[in-house]
């Protein structure tokens, strides 16, 4: 690992295998690579620094704090002004410590936006993070995608790949090779610009599809989703965290908007 402007730096992220490309070729190329280097910094950052703190290079680029480690003062549970005294901060991370807590909500909405986080779950423990949440369904998941938490190895909702962790929920399967085991913390990365969601989970990319795109629709059309009105079609909304009955664990999370 090397450090440079505050991140710790995987050396190896770095290095670009360059191919004989067409002009368009290679525009297009140096513009994934740069989004998806942005977002392995992202993720070498959660090394460096305290927990729950911005570092000096964060504070510039625009990134903001949801949670500070003391207090849960950005959340809400969903449909109300206050939050469950289930939800707690334990050993400086968000907790849900029993089931009945209710899902939770940023207080704030987001369009454009880069979201990164750890999280931790139970043995055969179960939750989600969700986006572009609106209050106009039933439930958080009504209209809200979500990027899943599992216990890949013994919850029984591992027999459905677009069910495990980094997945986009019932839509797009995540690689098994990005879950770390329960009671270990995973790293996330959720980038939400003009439409197009990215996912990366400890590094990995495991999501990269264009909401409302013919392959997106084509997602919806093969899922449970088909009949939900309105699912995902918020051009904004607050970012989530799933009460699935399961205690779960969370840190590290930040926001900035792009």
């Amino acid at each position: 690992m090397a450090q440079e402007a505050g991140y710790c730096v995987n050396e190896k992220i770095t290095k670009v295998k360059w191919e004989q490309l067409d002009v368009y070729s290679l525009i297009k190329r140096v513009a994934i690579t740069a989004i998806s280097l942005t977002a392995m910094l992202s993720l070498s950052s959660y090394a460096c620094g305290a927990d729950n703190t911005l570092t000096k290079e964060e504070e510039e680029g625009g990134w903001e704090l949801l949670f500070n480690g003391e207090d849960l003062g950005h959340w809400r549970n969903f449909k109300k002004n206050s939050l469950s005294e289930k939800w707690v901060i334990d050993n400086g991370a968000m907790h849900l410590s029993a089931a009945g807590g209710g899902d939770i909500m940023t207080k704030k909405r987001y369009q454009n936006f880069e979201l990164k986080l750890e999280w931790k779950i139970s043995k055969a423990g179960n939750s989600g993070i969700f986006f572009l949440v609106s209050e106009e369904g039933k439930y958080i998941y009504s209209r809200a995608p979500e990027v899943q938490i599992l216990d890949n190895e013994r919850h029984s909702d591992n027999k459905v790949d677009s069910h495990l962790a980094g997945s986009v929920y019932g839509l797009v399967a995540s690689h098994t090779r990005a879950h770390k085991p329960a009671g270990e913390w995973n790293q996330v990365v959720i980038r939400l610009q003009d439409r197009h969601l990215q996912v990366w989970q400890n590094g990995v990319s495991t999501a990269s599809v264009v909401i409302g795109s013919s392959t997106w629709k084509t997602l919806v059309a093969d899922s449970k989703f088909s009949t939900w009105e309105g699912f995902a079609s918020a051009h904004d909304g607050h970012i989530g965290l799933q009460d699935h009955s399961d205690p779960v664990w969370f840190k590290n999370i930040k926001i900035r908007a792009l």
